[in-house]
């Protein structure tokens, strides 16, 4: 007796991938190459840990990464926002776009450059959190509005520029939206949260970035 077989069901691909794995895993050596394998070397060691998970994911687009590497470095540390200030809006970021990897990177940075325990807790509950300065509470507007709206109201816009130069202001949005690309990339990609060394960055790191917290900003 023949009995009809039913026909497979079409995969939907939600199971193809466990959400804990990653869809481009880190790379060898080989496969970012010596110069990208020795910047993920460098970016570890600022770190206290290994080469990190980002750079050696985003490093097998060996001349994309070095180029985004270069332009990202010039928002942060680079930029002419305060350090603390820019470390805050990043944390937002990470916050409205669920990403765990930006979020425990740079809770430590945060730390390092003199935010309290207490303002990185806070930064989950943005502006509307008591406490923060004029400047941070519109920085932490924005990151809100260019997430959802992807363009500042005239509300916010008509409170921010008394506070921020020309310059400040086009440096937020553009490390707003550098960090949301970042983001979408490494949720995208499903790259694993890097495990960090208790405490906070080698001695060495946290001086650099006390350094950048205190430059003249214009």
């Amino acid at each position: 007796m023949n009995v009809e077989q039913p026909e497979p069901r079409a995969s939907t691909g939600k199971q193809s991938v466990p959400r804990d794995a990653p869809r481009i895993g880190p790379g060898s050596a080989a496969d970012i190459g010596a110069i990208n394998a020795l910047i993920a070397r460098a970016l570890g060691a600022a770190t206290g840990g290994g080469p990190p998970n980002f750079a050696t994911t985003l490093g097998r687009h060996r001349r994309l990464f070095r180029r985004w590497l270069r332009f990202g470095a010039a928002l942060m540390p680079g930029g002419v926002l305060p350090r603390s200030e820019t470390e805050l809006v990043i944390l937002r970021v990470a916050h409205n776009t669920g990403c765990e990897y930006e979020w425990r990177h740079h809770e430590r940075l945060a730390r390092a450059v003199g935010l309290t325990a207490e303002q990185v807790r806070s930064a989950r509950q943005g502006h509307t959190a008591p406490g923060w300065t004029a400047r941070q509470r519109l920085a932490l507007r924005a990151a809100d509005e260019l997430h959802h709206e992807r363009v500042m109201s005239e509300s916010l816009w008509s409170e921010l520029r008394p506070l921020l130069s020309d310059v400040e202001v086009i440096e937020l949005c553009m490390l707003i939206g550098q960090y949301e690309m970042l983001a979408m990339t490494l949720n995208t990609l499903r790259v694993v949260p890097d495990r960090l060394p208790d405490g906070p960055p080698p001695r060495w790191a946290r001086a650099l970035q006390r350094l950048s917290a205190r430059r003249p900003h214009k």
